[in-house]
């Protein structure tokens, strides 16, 4: 076969010519042929800064209220993980578990959320308890796989120089119905209990309340049976920013922790323990799960032992 230049290829170098072509052009369009894949568990606040006019880009702030009125990036909706939550009844009976699919779906999409947008949670550090990694948590557990936290959160964005704001966003609501939860994310007290044996406990609290100390309320205190402290600040490093994969396996595997483990992890109430589940499996550790419910339903059981 000759082309117009006058140039003799073989057919065979023909067919590898157009395949190429073919798989340039599918290179070029990763978000029309990828639009389903998961997206990283973290993005650095340059790679935010570069895609922060995308339209389908909703950042959210997960400080308190006032912080958030100090100032913000531009856009940021304010959210607090207990509107995501049952407040119903008292801290382990019935109090702060996720809600279920329906109402967490039409919470999500008040806010503008729904699987085809793109979200990125922030906190502060080294003054929060983990909430962007429990967003991060339940959005995907609704299925939403292109959302991420902010390495470095707030403090890191400020201290590149990129802009804040004080006006406060308005969110455009939208409807979301939740295909189903990724269960594999989530472990209620049914699930430790009929599973205790098989796999590796991991307490997420402070080594006070891992130690019995009682500081919000529970009804006793103490840790799980054989449970393995770690508390959630470790995977940071001085300056705020995420450890490093390597670094973070590195310390879990100090914790006795292999990647083919299943591992439950949890707090005082599912927050603190989410943000190290996401955590977990973004260093690979792909069977870590939220235990939800955590320390309050457990200790609130007066039959379930402690230690």
């Amino acid at each position: 076969m000759g082309l117009r230049w006058g140039i003799s290829i073989p057919v065979s170098r023909c067919w590898t010519i157009a395949s190429g072509i073919a798989l340039c052009a599918f290179m070029a369009m990763p978000t029309l042929c990828l639009a389903k894949a998961p997206l990283p568990y973290v993005i650095s606040t340059e790679a935010l800064k570069q895609i922060i006019a995308d339209p389908t880009l909703i950042i959210l702030d997960t400080r308190d209220q006032k912080s958030y009125d100090r100032g913000h990036i531009p856009g940021a909706i304010r959210v607090a993980w207990e509107d995501y939550a049952g407040t119903q009844g008292t801290p382990g009976k019935g109090w702060g578990k996720v809600l279920p699919k329906k109402d967490l779906a039409a919470a999500l999409g008040r806010i503008g959320i729904d699987a085809t947008k793109r979200v990125v949670a922030y906190a502060d550090p080294k003054h929060g308890w983990g909430e962007d990694g429990r967003f991060l948590w339940l959005l995907r557990l609704a299925g939403v796989v292109h959302s991420q936290v902010l390495d470095g959160g707030l403090p890191r964005w400020v201290a590149k120089g990129y802009p804040t704001s004080k006006a406060a966003a308005k969110p455009t609501a939208t409807t979301f119905a939740i295909d189903r939860l990724d269960t594999g994310l989530m472990a209620d007290t049914e699930w430790m209990l009929k599973n205790q044996a098989r796999i590796k406990i991991v307490d997420a609290r402070s080594l006070a309340e891992f130690n019995g100390a009682i500081l919000f309320g529970e009804t006793r205190g103490g840790h799980l049976p054989g449970a393995i402290h770690l508390h959630f600040t470790k995977v940071y490093r001085t300056d705020g920013t995420l450890k490093h994969v390597a670094a973070l396996r590195t310390l879990f595997t100090e914790a006795g922790l292999k990647r083919t483990d299943q591992i439950a992890v949890y707090c005082t109430a599912g927050i603190r323990s989410a943000h190290l589940t996401m955590l977990l499996r973004h260093a690979g550790y792909t069977k870590a799960r939220n235990y939800d419910e955590s320390f309050y339903w457990w200790a609130a059981k007066e039959d379930l032992p402690l230690e």
